[in-house]
């Protein structure tokens, strides 16, 4: 039989170890070259079954940062905080969702590069933009923006706070007890110019200027020339607010909380272009998904509404804030050199800060201790679903600043309504009042006015799609504020009266009362 015949006569699985021999006229099987045979200087890419975005490859690079405490803390932090009350299927954390975003972060900067090679994207910028997505949400606190947005506000007034700042810390943090910076330079980061870039991609500045919103600012940065500008816009976008951040939670959240998501992101990553914009490289889309974009902002309007700013879960918060602020001072972080810090100033050590999670809920619930027993009252309370209750919701006919009216709305709601009995008597601690500012993500202004588009035709010319091109139809308006009011008092003579009192104070404010 020929050598050829005889290699169509032997099965696949032998043909795999089949090495003829130059000296020979028969061919020679060898057994299987086993791993320590071929030396691998690198570790290779791991793989996270996801079940959003399925199999993601993570960078070697990466793999190391998510074996860190700082990161695994993440796994210990809900997503949606309170909404996780209200809607069962809310338990995902923020380790998924941080894993996500540096998935679709290298999904998005990858296809720039391929589509588009003279914007001179390197493998630096690859690994740098997908450590960024990454490590984007590390400063998250207990029960996500509750911690932010709540707890910090209330337990240190006048202090300008916000989990990126935290995030970008923590980040530091992370290299530095870890011993990172060596291992970011064998897989080929240029340092402290990357480190620089990773930390600006995360929390990057506003590029226009406060006082003329039309002009944009000098060039802030350091870890990138001007003409990367397009790479600052990938995992969280101060332009117009599309980035890989939102792709991620917007599908991630629909999934967990059963809503459906109509916007498509897969389409955005299909389509997206880097053209000239005032003189900057920004990221464009094909003119035929401006409907896809309204639909993303449209999902975002959604999730606020039926989600994240629901009255329950907002009212579980509220309640979980106060715990945590009558335990502040009573329950103690080790930080840095053996020093210890409150619950609202672990923030200002990462060391302490790693170890805050949502575990101080259990840590309040479960304590014995006489000093945390107003605390955990709360806490019980909110186990055993004796909630606030909410006595209405209007919406504002003009704007206002809660922290401004707030203890005079609340006198006022105290104030005995014409149909109120004359011997119930309401308290203005009684009442709690709560604002929600809702959205598409610019205040007032159609975020999709800062969105720049291509045609087919003309590829590299980024173009405007003014609202009145796109439908008759879409939303005139793309803000307001709701007002929401809650009762303390469980006593239901008490509850029927501080309704009347809702109604009429609704009246003399103004405002549109909503059903529900």
């Amino acid at each position: 039989m020929s050598l050829p015949a005889m290699l169509l006569s032997v099965p696949s699985r032998i043909l795999t170890h089949f090495r003829p021999s130059v000296n020979l006229c028969l061919p020679i099987w060898i057994d299987p070259p086993s791993p320590s045979d071929y030396p691998c200087t690198e570790p290779l890419p791991e793989v996270f079954n996801d079940p959003i975005h399925g199999h993601m490859e993570m960078h070697p690079l990466l793999i190391r940062i998510i074996d860190t405490p700082q990161f695994q803390r993440l796994r210990r932090i809900k997503q949606l905080g309170g909404v996780y009350f209200v809607f069962p299927g809310a338990s995902h954390n923020r380790f998924e969702h941080s894993l996500g975003v540096g998935h679709l972060a290298g999904e998005l900067v990858r296809a720039l590069k391929r589509r588009q090679e003279d914007l001179d994207i390197d493998d630096r910028d690859v690994l740098c933009v997908q450590i960024a997505g990454l490590c984007h949400n590390l400063g998250h606190g207990p029960f996500s923006h509750m911690f932010d947005r709540k707890f910090i506000p209330k337990a240190r007034p006048g202090l300008t706070w916000k989990h990126e700042k935290a995030s970008v810390e923590m980040f530091d943090h992370l290299v530095e007890v870890n011993k990172l910076e060596p291992v970011m330079k064998v897989h080929g980061l240029v340092l402290p110019e990357d480190l620089d870039f990773i930390k600006e991609l995360m929390d990057p500045k506003d590029p226009k200027d406060p006082k003329d919103p039309k002009k944009k600012l000098e060039w802030p940065y350091r870890g990138r020339p001007e003409d990367k500008s397009f790479l600052y816009e990938i995992v969280s976008n101060k332009i117009n607010g599309i980035d890989v951040d939102k792709w991620d939670y917007f599908a991630r959240d629909c999934y967990h909380l059963g809503i459906k998501n109509n916007f498509d992101y897969g389409r955005c990553l299909m389509f997206a272009r880097v053209c000239e914009v005032d003189g900057r490289k920004q990221i464009c889309f094909k003119d035929k998904e401006v409907g896809n974009l309204y639909d993303m902002f449209h999902t975002r309007i959604c999730l606020h509404q039926r989600a994240y700013q629901h009255k329950v879960a907002n009212i579980v918060e509220t309640m979980i804030t106060e715990a945590f602020l009558k335990a502040d001072g009573l329950i103690l972080f080790e930080g840095s050199g053996g020093q210890m810090f409150s619950l609202s100033a672990t923030i200002d050590d990462m060391a302490a800060y790693t170890k805050v999670t949502d575990d101080v809920f259990e840590q309040i619930l479960n304590s014995s201790s006489d000093e945390l027993e107003a605390s955990r009252k709360i806490l019980q309370d909110v186990v055993h679903r004796r909630l606030y209750k909410c006595i209405g919701e209007a919406r504002a006919t003009r704007r206002v600043n809660l922290t401004e009216v707030e203890e005079s709305w609340k006198d006022a709601l105290a104030r005995r309504a014409r149909r109120v009995p004359q011997d119930v008597v309401l308290n203005p601690q009684d009442f709690f009042v709560d604002v929600i500012n809702m959205d598409y993500g610019m205040t007032e202004n159609n975020p999709i006015d800062s969105v720049r588009f291509y045609r087919k035709d003309a590829q590299n010319k980024a173009i405007c799609i003014p609202q009145n091109q796109v439908s008759n139809i879409l939303p005139q308006k793309f803000a307001e504020q709701l007002i929401r009011v809650y009762c303390k008092n469980m006593d239901e003579t008490i509850l029927e009266a501080a309704r009347e009192n809702f109604v009429q104070w609704c009246q003399d404010e103004s405002f549109y009362t909503l059903l529900g």
